[in-house]
């Protein structure tokens, strides 16, 4: 978690999880020479943390399968942190092996959700990041874990999540040795005043171990959640480029919230988030490219920023493009 003063800088940090969480939703199998391309134009465009990939077996995401290659690439980018999904001990061991520099490990607070989507107990998951823990340390590695209950909001097999069950096992995950700790509305039964009652718990409970929010716009809310969120002092959020992603148990699911949306607003308010974002809707345009038989979602690529937007001079040459376009 990072708080923020008056007197000091207002800061703001996006992960990029769309070749992770995007790209594991979709059919289309991006080349890895696309996926590079779209982690060097992110980087260039001001990015510094992005979830690459995820450690599963190829056959079950095989849109997935090059993760390796792209930590190995994403490693070669000065300051660029860069996290991967590992769903057990043998994802972890591989993550370790590859040295990403976070390894998120998902739990859903809602047990049908979790038997449905991974085919565990909350609880057994509990036990896998404890595992994963020892096999970390006996490493010597640094790569940091990450415990992200998801469902915390509600879910679409289960219903009703228990918040006290949500904190009960974020705290379980930091006791069983998580570095951090995230809270996720899988499936976007989130509204600002729930985010921001359980956020303040959360991050109560977990302090700077808090690491991000994670919202899907499915019913037109994920901006004002995270605007809920930032008034709890929460900085960091996930965010997948073009909005797409989503849960499969989650149907009619619009994806994530979109990063070039997220940047805008973080900038509009004020926050320094370190991202040039005419270059950011530059690479929206090559990704849409890639994904042509995809669903795109979003709102800012349409009508682009607006005259009075503080964007550096490298966004001028797409805002004119944008107006003349619209």
């Amino acid at each position: 978690m990072t708080t923020h003063t008056q007197s000091a800088p207002r800061q703001a940090v996006i992960r990029e999880v769309g070749l992770r969480d995007g790209l594991q939703s979709i059919a289309t199998i991006l080349p890895i020479f696309a996926k590079r391309e779209w982690i060097q134009a992110a980087y260039a465009a001001g990015q510094r943390e992005i979830e690459v990939g995820s450690f599963v077996p190829a056959k079950l995401l095989p849109q997935l399968a090059d993760t390796a290659e792209l930590v190995d690439f994403a490693k070669s980018l000065p300051g660029l942190f860069v996290s991967v999904l590992v769903p057990n001990l043998r994802g972890a061991e591989n993550a370790i092996a590859s040295g990403a520099d976070l390894m998120l490990i998902p739990l859903s607070a809602s047990h049908a959700h979790s038997l449905a989507n991974l085919r565990k107990t909350p609880d057994d998951v509990v036990a896998e990041v404890a595992k994963i823990r020892a096999a970390r340390d006996a490493a010597g590695s640094r790569t940091l874990i990450e415990g992200g209950v998801g469902t915390a909001f509600g879910c679409t097999i289960q219903g009703h999540v228990n918040p006290d069950e949500v904190l009960r096992l974020m705290q379980a995950l930091l006791d069983a040795g998580a570095d951090r700790v995230s809270l996720a509305d899988t499936v976007g039964y989130a509204d600002p005043a729930m985010v921001r009652g359980l956020f303040e718990r959360a991050t109560a409970i977990a302090g700077d171990h808090f690491w991000c929010g994670h919202f899907h716009d499915t019913r037109g809310l994920g901006l004002a959640n995270v605007y809920a969120a930032l008034e709890t002092g929460v900085t960091r959020f996930d965010a997948c480029l073009a909005g797409i992603g989503g849960c499969p148990h989650a149907p009619g699911a619009s994806g994530n919230v979109a990063t070039e949306d997220l940047a805008y607003l973080l900038g509009s308010m004020g926050f320094e988030t370190g991202i040039d974002i005419g270059r950011l809707l530059a690479l929206r345009e090559r990704v849409a490219g890639w994904l042509t038989d995809e669903t795109l979602h979003g709102t800012l690529w349409r009508a682009g920023l607006p005259k009075t937007f503080p964007a550096p001079v490298a966004d001028a040459a797409f805002r004119l493009r944008a107006n003349h376009e619209h």
